[in-house]
């Protein structure tokens, strides 16, 4: 009778501590490095028109819809209900034109400041802010 051989025993607890393997990003290291994702690897993107500071948007990005946002000089979204990269205006033709991208100090938040053709919204306004005001006490200096 030959003799099997079993890996020793490990316990759960051991798996636990091991670091999650995250997916390689297109992204350049210290980029990558600095970003800081929502649980599902997501960051927030403010969209403001470059010229009059007019907030339009915001979306979501992962570590690629970035990478293409930066290196072709037009905005890409990542769908949270549809679960794909949207690049804006395909569909549309309400483009965005980048013009430039910050990183918020906590690295959480990006703004891309664009120039943007016809509506921001998918309703057909301008911005996805328009007309949506509510009601707020006004503060003072004091």
């Amino acid at each position: 009778m030959s003799e099997q051989s079993t890996p020793p025993a490990t316990p759960a607890a051991a798996f636990a501590a091991e670091p999650a393997v995250v997916p390689a990003s297109p992204l350049p290291q210290e980029l990558a490095a600095a970003l800081k994702r929502d649980s599902a690897g997501l960051v927030a993107a403010i969209i403001q028109q470059f010229d009059t500071d007019e907030v339009l948007m915001l979306g979501w990005m992962d570590d690629e819809a970035l990478h293409r946002t930066l290196t072709t000089g037009r905005v890409t979204f990542f769908s949270r209900s549809r679960q794909e990269y949207w690049r804006k205006g395909d569909t549309s033709g309400h483009v965005q034109f980048v013009k430039s991208v910050a990183l918020d100090c906590d690295g959480d938040a990006l703004l891309v400041r664009v120039d943007q053709v016809g509506a921001a919204c998918h309703t057909g306004t301008r911005t996805c802010f328009d007309d949506r005001s509510l009601a707020a006490v006004t503060g003072e200096r004091d």
